[in-house]
């Protein structure tokens, strides 16, 4: 399992775009049901890193629900836990997310990227 003592296998460039900007995001531990305490994560295509002090092990099967800000489209896709770095957060794969849902992310990902101009 990689954590945080071999951080530098982290450092390396992402071969995807990623953002930020994700409301209402709900985990649960699939086979457990209760609710995960997590705080924002970050996203791209694949999956996305999730802020939690909860420990999963690799492979873990989580579900996840979340809101893109802008777009404003609900997802809903199980993950898989591929890495683990204790009380920092988790590295989850997207498993079986609907096309919609990979057109949706790659939209908001578009989107997040444009320029913004101040009106005055």
């Amino acid at each position: 399992m990689k954590t945080a003592s071999n951080m530098k296998e982290f450092s390396a460039p992402r071969r995807e775009p990623r953002i930020q900007q994700l409301t209402e995001l709900h985990m649960t531990y699939e086979g457990v049901g209760s609710e995960i305490p997590i705080r924002p994560p970050d996203i791209n295509l694949h999956g996305m890193f999730v802020n939690t002090s909860t420990h999963f092990a690799e492979g873990a099967v989580v579900n996840l629900r979340f809101r893109l800000t802008q777009l404003n489209v609900e997802v809903q896709t199980r993950g898989e836990v591929r890495y683990c770095l204790h009380g920092i957060g988790i590295g989850v794969e997207f498993v079986g997310i609907d096309e919609s849902a990979l057109r949706a992310i790659e939209e908001e990902i578009k989107a997040s990227a444009k320029p913004r101009t101040r009106k005055t």
